[in-house]
């Protein structure tokens, strides 16, 4: 029997992250630290030691990062990574015969004891861990070792033991034989910073236009660029830009009977003049769209396509692959339905066509096509809609020539639904915030977002509407609710995304008996006065410019809830401790009546003492308060402004 495995005695359990016990990658986004976890232990009262060992997909060397003692076994690892792409990780543990070596001989030092045999095993040890290393190390080791062998101070030897020297040379040493290597290796993907930090901004470039009766064009939301990057956002995102069925066309307010000049809903994709890799002639050509998107990226924003895989009955597809598509008895092609709405203006693809191969590679031609147009956001309609694994296979080849491509999930669905999609490699997804409105809803989502393992796969976008949703919170709480919904969405989460111009204009008319706005643009081209002024417009742009100034609001991991006594106010603080930003918000969740509460900072976190004053800076109105102490007490009136956004600043 070898005793090889035998020797190690370090036992590692209950490790994180892993998503689905490690058969999914972990994700994290340039600038975004993780941390490693693992329960690690020994028999015995001998002192253990661990590290997080790590490599790029493409490296041949492996790094470590040594993992720190937190309490009751439990051990932990802060890193952040530099770099895009796919890291492997593994956890290691190992008894640590050094240390256990230095407290013994302290211990005994202390106590007044010989410790000339100690002297010995210590000197013994040192030379061993001088035989497995070289240059300037080996020679500390072994110099070491005969210092405590020939050393005539037991004082003296005693600190050269306990030197930081000694013990950081030491601690670059693996017994390899006796190391413990947890049995799985972990994957890890480092997405691009846009991942974890943006602000969407939604339009119809068909109602881009500045003249009455007018179709909007891609030129026409040229012009706009300058506006949308005005008001801070980063991504740029367009409803499907393609040619729009005329077959089963849909007309005002998704009626079945749509006039002759109805333009149809741009989600019904594909007529005889093209599908999805054809834009709408009226819009432009595709020259047209390019030009848009080089436009956009001189201003910083990003131009964000919407991935609808639908056809009208009319699509190309239809006729050129019948296989794709499922046939009722009576011969014609099953359209989509949601009992009791119809979508004869759609037809969904049949994922268990047998010709699913030649389906999958036509449908990622179409994200290639476009990603050589210079797109490399990607909003996926109904996602939840399509296989799982055609997503997990398309994302995943996309991102092996293009890792810098982001896709975001468009998913009302079951809760574990949109975890899955976001297990299988989507980097943002829509979310359940739109229908969390009480303090007591919000906070508890965000704990299950932040401070679960969804936090490792599953990246929150807020958005206070879309197209599709008008809650019925905007309805009844007009500009009060669009200002108190847009802080909250643009200050717990660091996506967020709405769309407009509906939003800073107020629009919240909704259709009677559902929770949508009447008169739906889905459904036909709007003239919009871009220049009108919109108190909304002005709170967006200062949050947009607060956000790009605090690298507090630039993650969603770093929320810590704070306390208060009032239902109605709701405070938590986002900080960003390498940066010394700390932003403590405070929001008033009644749309119509001036609340206030008494807040309970948490100074711990912030690391100001209980009688240490301290300043907070309101970013939001230019005010400056001095406070001292846990508790201090905050008033808030909707009519002017509901929230708070504070700097604390620690005063000298």
């Amino acid at each position: 029997m070898s005793n090889k495995d035998g020797r190690k005695r370090v036992i590692i359990t209950n490790v994180g992250p892993q998503v689905e016990e490690g058969r999914l990658p972990a994700r994290r986004a340039i600038g975004e630290s993780i941390v490693f976890s693992a329960d690690i232990f020994g028999d015995g009262h001998d002192s253990v030691a661990a590290s997080v060992i790590y490599k790029y997909e493409s490296d041949q060397f492996w790094e470590q990062i040594p993992m720190q003692f937190i309490i009751n076994d439990r051990w932990e690892a802060r890193w952040t990574p530099d770099k895009i792409g796919l890291y492997e990780y593994r956890f290691t543990g190992w008894v640590d015969h050094f240390t256990t070596w230095k407290k013994g001989l302290v211990k005994k030092f202390e106590a007044g004891q010989d410790i000339a045999v100690e002297l010995k095993i210590g000197a013994e040890i040192l030379r061993e861990a001088a035989g497995l290393t070289s240059g300037e190390n080996a020679s500390l080791l072994a110099g070491s070792a005969d210092s405590l062998i020939t050393a005539t101070d037991p004082q003296w030897a005693v600190d050269l033991a306990i030197s930081d020297d000694v013990a950081n040379t030491v601690s670059t040493i693996r017994y390899t034989d006796r190391t413990t290597v947890f049995d799985h290796t972990f994957e890890l993907e480092i997405e691009r910073k846009k991942a974890a930090f943006s602000s969407w901004y939604e339009l119809f470039p068909r109602s881009a236009s500045s003249q009455p009766g007018q179709h909007g064009t891609f030129r026409d939301v040229i012009n706009l660029l300058p506006k949308v990057a005005k008001m801070g956002f980063d991504i740029l995102y367009f409803p499907p830009i393609h040619p729009i069925g005329e077959m089963k066309r849909k007309g005002k307010n998704n009626s079945l009977t749509p006039s002759d000049t109805d333009p149809g809903s741009p989600w019904a994709i594909g007529n005889r003049l093209g599908g999805h890799k054809a834009v709408h002639p009226e819009l432009g050509t595709i020259e047209d769209f390019v030009e848009l998107v080089e436009n956009a990226k001189k201003l910083d924003i990003e131009v964000a396509m919407d991935i609808a895989y639908q056809c009208a009955p009319d699509h190309p597809y239809v006729k050129e692959h019948p296989q794709w598509f499922k046939w009722r008895p009576d011969g014609t092609v099953q359209y989509a339905e949601n009992p009791p709405k119809r979508y004869e203006d759609i037809l969904p693809f049949d994922f268990e066509t047998q010709d699913w191969e030649n389906m999958w590679q036509e449908l990622k031609s179409v994200i290639d096509f476009w990603i050589e147009k210079g797109v490399n956001v990607f909003r996926i309609d109904n996602p939840h809609t399509k296989a799982f694994g055609f997503w997990q296979w398309l994302i995943g080849e996309v991102r092996k020539s293009h890792p810098q491509v982001l896709f975001l999930a468009e998913a009302f669905t079951r809760p574990r639904v949109m975890e899955r999609l976001g297990k299988i490699g989507f980097n943002q997804s829509y979310t359940y915030f739109t229908w969390r409105n009480s303090k007591w809803e919000l906070e508890q989502y965000m704990n299950e977002l932040t401070k679960t393992d969804q936090q490792y796969y599953f990246r929150p976008n807020f958005w206070p509407n879309t197209p599709d949703i008008l809650p019925h919170h905007l309805v009844e709480g007009g500009e009060n609710a669009h200002i108190t919904r847009l802080i909250l969405a643009a200050t717990l989460s660091s996506n967020y995304g709405l769309y407009g111009p509906v939003y800073e204009y107020g629009v919240n008319t909704p259709h009677p008996g559902k929770e949508e706005y009447t008169d739906n643009e889905k459904y036909e081209i709007k003239q919009w006065d871009w220049d009108r002024y919109s108190r909304t417009r002005e709170i967006i742009t200062r949050i947009n410019t607060i956000r790009k100034q605090n690298t507090a609001l630039q993650t969603t991991w770093n929320i810590e809830i704070a306390e208060t006594d009032n239902d109605m106010v709701m405070c938590y603080l986002k900080s960003d401790p390498a940066q010394n930003n700390a932003l403590l918000i405070v929001v008033n969740l009644d749309y119509f009546n001036t609340q206030g509460a008494h807040i309970k900072v948490p100074l711990h976190l912030l690391g100001i003492r209980y009688d240490q004053p301290y300043a907070v800076s309101d970013v939001l109105s230019g005010e400056k308060y001095y406070w001292q102490g846990e508790y201090n007490f905050v008033q808030l009136n909707p009519y002017e402004m509901p929230a708070h956004i504070f700097k604390i600043e620690t005063l000298n």
